[in-house]
């Protein structure tokens, strides 16, 4: 009887290594990511980092071209290279594009918002601070005076929540909900032309909302959020809209939503 040929290996692939520039940026990057860099700190010069880490100059500077687009390190005085914080704005709208790409939809832009927003607004009623509560007091009259003016009312709404969310003073909490503000401006773009009563509605909510706030009632906060999440639900099923669609990414979404750590969106 033959012998059984031995099972195929067919599913192994050769071993590739990673180019060394990455190698580099990898290693550099890790410990910026670990802490073991700070922000501001200086880098050792190529030449050191070129003997520290075994490869040859060109090598070291491939991998921090690589660093400096990703806004991890940048050249100070005398290029001398130092560790950077990304822009926090840059980071959101790559995460703003990726989930247009995706086609988000409203249902599920919906389903978060119901999670993250009235948690949001608990914390701002604990921890808000006194020139963000005036902001927000400022967003809120302004609506007031504005309400009529469609684009307006959008831009308003999307500022108003990237505050509250930044009044959380939750670093990840922020830096999660900007994308999410730009879905939000894309998805209401067309909501208050055809649904004119969704405008009063808007402004009663954020209304309770800010005097929840104001008041540091946390319980409160959380419950106008979530009632007011729910009828943007409502609204956007009377608007003849699916809910299952996807989100349209309007262009201007994404100058309109910005992360500033420590402030609001910029509108």
């Amino acid at each position: 009887m033959a012998a059984t040929p031995p099972k195929s290996a067919s599913t192994l692939t050769s071993l590739k290594l990673e180019p060394g520039y990455k190698r580099v940026a990898n290693a550099i990057e890790a410990q910026i990511v670990a802490g073991q860099l700070e922000a501001g700190e200086l880098l050792p010069t190529e030449t050191d980092l070129a003997e520290i880490l075994g490869v040859h100059r060109s090598t070291v500077r491939e991998g921090i071209r690589s660093l400096e687009n990703a806004g991890l390190v940048q050249r100070g005085a005398g290029k001398r290279l130092r560790v950077s914080m990304p822009d926090m704005s840059a980071v959101g709208a790559d995460v703003t594009r990726a989930l247009g790409l995706k086609q988000v939809s409203f249902f599920e832009l919906w389903e978060m918002q119901m999670v993250l927003e009235p948690f949001a607004a608990n914390l701002a009623a604990q921890r808000i601070s006194k020139e963000l509560l005036s902001d927000l007091q400022n967003n809120v009259a302004s609506l007031r005076a504005n309400l009529q003016d469609d684009d307006y009312v959008v831009r308003n709404d999307t500022e108003f929540h990237q505050m509250i969310a930044e009044a959380a003073q939750n670093a990840a909490l922020s830096i999660s909900t900007a994308p999410i503000g730009a879905l939000l401006f894309s998805a209401t773009v067309n909501l208050y032309s055809s649904v004119p009563q969704a405008r009063h509605r808007l402004l009663e909510s954020h209304e309770a909302i800010l005097a929840a706030i104001t008041e540091k009632d946390a319980e409160t906060a959380e419950e106008w959020m979530a009632r007011h999440i729910r009828d943007f639900h409502r609204g956007y099923e009377i608007s003849g809209v699916g809910v299952h669609e996807p989100i349209a990414l309007d262009p201007r979404a994404m100058g309109y939503v910005k992360v500033e750590p420590g402030r609001s969106a910029t509108l």
